[in-house]
């Protein structure tokens, strides 16, 4: 854990980065470093899981909070459930099973009573991570994706076993089967005894003598799968989806590991999304403003007809019910929110100049009950105002 790197140091944000920030981060950083983008890089799979790792914990505000507070500590469940020690008192000391966990950590083997998992038990394969960027209405309404993923797939030549065909796996010389090496320090306690698994077998127990010639002797081998994605309807950008059964392939006849693929939205031209409703600027002229009028608004449905009601104010906004985001996995949509900007009509010819002025000078307090509520202030023309300015 000593050798970990600063997870605000591996996305290259500083520690008071928003969630926001974390995310284009991780974006970045897991294209730099894909396994499936850099195939020459050996180094790359690597700094890819460092990456994601940094990104799980920054990107959840629980585990957040215990990284800056107690570092790698509180957030490895190696240490017993976070910052704390051993995770619940000596009471899990009961029958010497938990001291001999401990003692093996310490001593690199324990007084040879320590548990250890078989090696030749089932083992559950790794997990993948992936992403896919799909487009503003694909995530508003669900869609289907492809997403090709290297994965490790049990050799069909040998069936996992990594012996070549006419051959089999053969007890291990080294540890004569046992899986096991035994050692016998001498320590300011005592001698201890240690007890680690053989370098030789990998604590199986056999070896291979004829490698496969088509995985190497390594019993699986890498390929590439082309993957149907079902993205439900609501997704947001940022949020990952869990495809269970399409990670690597499990050992000794362990479950396949699980594929998580993150999903990046494009945004829209018009539309901007706040959790489930959409808002969007709609422009419209000073006369349909003050007159009112029907318009057309384009939504996620199409273009619906809406009533702006006269006298409208620049800025206002107006709400378009049911016309947002579906709520992901669950009921109802949210709503598709208008807001008006007035377009102010330049390149006046003389005519037009006149008929302003003229209209301008009719308007009086009344026409502007709102303003003059709000301020106090009596109503003057805006040329009566130019006049005045020049005037002084």
């Amino acid at each position: 854990m000593a050798d970990k790197r600063d997870y605000y140091e591996v996305l290259g944000v500083n520690k008071g980065a928003s969630e926001e920030e974390i995310k284009k981060a991780y974006k970045k950083m897991a294209k730099k470093y894909h396994p499936d983008l850099h195939p020459d890089d050996p180094d790359s799979a690597e700094k890819f899981k460092e990456v994601n790792e940094a990104a799980s914990v920054l990107t959840d505000a629980d585990k957040r909070s215990r990284y800056d507070q107690f570092g790698h500590a509180g957030v490895d469940g190696n240490m017993g459930g976070g910052f704390g020690g051993f995770n619940g008192g000596f009471e899990d000391f009961g029958g010497f099973g938990g001291f001999s966990d401990i003692f093996d950590t310490l001593f690199g083997g324990g007084g040879g009573g320590g548990r250890r998992q078989n090696p030749n038990a089932p083992q559950r394969g790794a997990d993948i991570e992936s992403e896919v960027e799909i487009a503003f209405e694909e995530a508003a309404f669900g869609v289907e994706k492809e997403i090709v993923v290297t994965r490790r797939d049990e050799c069909t030549t040998c069936h996992g076993t990594g012996a070549a065909a006419g051959s089999s796996r053969v007890t291990c010389s080294t540890c004569r089967g046992s899986g096991q090496i035994r050692t016998v320090q001498s320590t300011p306690l005592g001698q201890m005894q240690s007890v680690r698994a053989c370098p030789d077998c990998g604590g199986e127990g056999t070896v291979v003598e004829h490698p496969c010639t088509a995985c190497h002797g390594n019993g699986f081998v890498k390929k590439k799968h082309t993957i149907k994605v079902g993205i439900p309807a609501g997704m947001d950008d940022g949020n990952t989806l869990r495809v269970g059964g399409e990670g690597h392939c499990g050992k000794k006849g362990g479950p396949c590991g699980d594929l998580y693929v993150r999903v990046y939205v494009r945004p829209h031209e018009l539309f901007e999304r706040v959790n489930n409703d959409i808002y969007a600027d709609e422009e419209i002229t000073f006369a349909q403003a003050a007159l009112g009028d029907t318009i057309q608004v384009p939504t996620l449905d199409g273009d619906v007809s809406f009533q702006i009601p006269a006298g409208t104010q620049n800025g206002a906004v107006f709400r378009l019910k049911g016309k947002g985001i579906p709520h992901l996995r669950g009921k109802g949509r949210g709503d598709h929110r208008i807001k008006v900007r007035i377009v102010v009509p330049a390149d006046l010819n003389e005519e037009q100049r006149e008929l302003l002025r003229a209209f301008d000078a009719s308007l009086g307090n009344k026409n502007y009950d709102k303003t003059v509520k709000k301020t106090g202030k009596t109503h003057r023309g805006f040329f009566e105002k130019m006049k005045e300015a020049f005037k002084s």
